[in-house]
């Protein structure tokens, strides 16, 4: 395992058993991963595939039947290692009493963060999620997206080295979900390595580096997104200024030259891109929240053993 290798998994396999101890289902079938410092990386398959299950073993909640897993240098069952993850599961059960300022100073003591150090950081945070509004509010009086965002601040109260996110976006509106795509990526350009899962395709390819998709437990595919989703036989233009007539003589022209069909459209922005554009006429950018996440890669070398 290299310095630049943060997850490191081979031949990792998961049998689950009855009572009798025979095998019922193989959730998780020799599979190969690595990932990188600083990248983020997609888990990606219909449900049944072995992600959640691949994630438990990562988090060392679950044990592997054979193979091996590498974390941060360390097996999943270090609690050193655990210190320096960051973890949001698909559904997060928060204390339905507790604030989220409340939630955010209880996890920092879990990591045993001095307490001054905790309040400065829950700050931070709070505004980074825009929950400092309703920071006083007991959560169990959130919407499911507001408690996502409580979440989402509670894995990154320990500065994590590698954080992990099972369906981050789930339950935000479209606002809300760019903020956090735009956040995953300022953190993984400042060294934080990110293992994500997602039922929404596009944000997926928004965000992610390389994508692996498994099926049944096993790897059917990986690789970076733009090499798995390139399309090797076709080749596209995109020329600025032409009018109708213009662009119907040009596609005539290249017809004739190359003796091949020449389709002609329009370049279009996302239906994501377009309702943001929307709804922030007259709106001033909030992105100063962002200009805080630089204190989240301030951390403290490990020990050196």
């Amino acid at each position: 395992m290299t310095t630049d290798t943060v997850i490191e998994i081979r031949a990792l396999r998961k049998v689950f058993r009855d009572f009798w101890r025979r095998p019922t289902v193989v959730a998780v079938d020799n599979l190969n991963l690595t990932v990188h410092r600083g990248e983020v990386f997609g888990l990606l398959g219909p449900n049944g595939s072995g992600k959640s299950t691949t994630i438990k073993m990562l988090l060392g909640l679950l044990y592997p039947t054979s193979g091996e897993i590498n974390l941060l240098g360390a097996a999943p069952t270090d609690t050193a290692v655990k210190a320096r993850i960051g973890y949001l599961p698909e559904l997060s059960h928060l204390h339905p009493f507790l604030t989220p300022r409340e939630t955010l100073g209880y996890y920092a003591s879990l990591f045993g963060i001095p307490s001054r150090e905790a309040k400065r950081r829950t700050e931070q945070l709070l505004r980074m999620v825009d929950l400092e509004a309703a920071a006083d509010r007991p959560v169990g009086m959130f919407s499911k997206g507001m408690a996502r965002r409580v979440g989402l601040a509670q894995a990154l109260i320990n500065r994590p080295e590698l954080l992990i996110l099972d369906e981050p976006t789930s339950g935000l509106d479209p606002i809300g979900t760019r903020e956090v795509k735009d956040l995953i990526r300022l953190l993984a350009k400042g060294g934080v390595s990110i293992l994500t899962t997602s039922h929404l395709l596009a944000d997926t390819e928004d965000i992610c580096d390389r994508v692996a998709i498994l099926d049944r437990g096993v790897l059917q595919s990986e690789g970076k997104i733009a090499d798995l989703l390139r399309q090797p036989d076709a080749v596209r233009f995109q020329i600025a200024g032409l009018d109708e007539a213009a662009a119907a003589e040009l596609r005539r022209k290249l017809e004739s030259e190359t003796g091949r069909l020449v389709k002609q459209d329009y370049p279009a922005l996302s239906l994501e891109s377009y309702f943001l554009q929307v709804v922030s006429k007259g709106r001033r950018a909030d992105v100063e929240r962002f200009e805080l996440a630089p204190f989240l890669l301030e951390r403290e070398e490990p020990p050196h053993a």
